[in-house]
């Protein structure tokens, strides 16, 4: 992604105490809600993009979508969400129509991910 012109930003994974063997508890990524949310207000104010595509369901950015879309930049916001037969989530605001990139199984397969990042170094 960098190749490409994109900023990857990196935040360490946080994993149980006895991982693999945590009783079902998945390692957590910290702080990437909140660098996301500081990103997409403070990027949209300085000018930085035109169009920003939120790939997530939590509801912890509307409000930084909300100052995005309020704030006088000319940014628009859209999101990216899991779509399938059983299942529909994306991130969505009560007074606005924010468009959908719709996102299915065969998209996932494309780029996931499978490496053992507690195994690599």
């Amino acid at each position: 992604w960098e190749s490409s012109g994109c900023y990857v930003f990196h935040r360490p994974l946080r994993y149980p105490p006895n991982y693999p063997n945590a009783g079902g508890r998945r390692p957590e990524e910290k702080g990437i809600d909140v660098a996301l949310a500081v990103d997409l207000a403070r990027l949209a104010q300085d000018n930085k993009y035109d169009v920003a595509i939120v790939c997530t369901g939590d509801t912890d950015l509307i409000p930084a979508v909300e100052d995005v879309l309020n704030g006088g930049s000319g940014a628009i916001v859209e999101v990216a969400g899991w779509r399938s037969d059983r299942y529909r989530q994306r991130l969505s605001l009560p007074d606005r129509n924010i468009w959908c990139h719709w996102l299915q199984w065969s998209d996932y397969e494309k780029s996931r991910d499978d490496t053992d990042y507690a195994n690599s170094k």
